[in-house]
């Protein structure tokens, strides 16, 4: 089997098309680079942010949304774009599971596994899904290839 090879025009498509990103892992600690990657997507993107965070419900708004413990909890007529990956290499097979199980209620059509998180198996099942899938980058590397074309 092969290696998963990012694909450059996903890439742009999903950095410069307007989208709502749920960002798996986020939570309101500043400090984390989950919240500096999600304020650069809304802020510099022009993207819609969702927090999932298992203590989303008990936190205040991260970048003025509220957010919910897992994907299952989005509700019906919400729409999520992309998913973007916060977690372990370890954990984000489950994630995509749940990606997987949610994309057409939620309307997902790609998943971002953020710099260093790397699942082969659970991107080949995403990509079986029907989904597109960027793995071990991070938006704000990536913009400036895009922006350069």
């Amino acid at each position: 089997m092969t290696a998963h090879r990012n694909d450059p025009g996903v890439i742009a498509r999903v950095l410069t098309t307007p989208a709502t990103w749920a960002v798996v892992g986020l939570s309101d600690n500043r400090a984390r680079t989950a919240y500096s990657i999600a304020g650069f997507l809304d802020r510099d993107l022009g993207m819609r942010v969702i927090p999932i965070h298992p203590h989303a419900p008990f936190q205040p708004p991260v970048l003025g949304s509220s957010g919910y413990a897992a994907l299952a909890a989005v509700p019906d007529g919400e729409r999520v774009d992309v998913v973007d990956c916060f977690v372990r290499s370890a954990l984000v097979g489950a994630v995509i599971d749940e990606v997987i199980a949610e994309r057409e209620r939620l309307g997902i059509q790609a998943i971002w596994l953020q710099l260093g998180v790397i699942d082969e198996a659970a991107a080949r099942a995403a990509r079986a899904a029907g989904l597109d899938v960027v793995m071990d980058t991070c938006p704000k590397i990536e913009i400036s290839g895009v922006r350069r074309r």
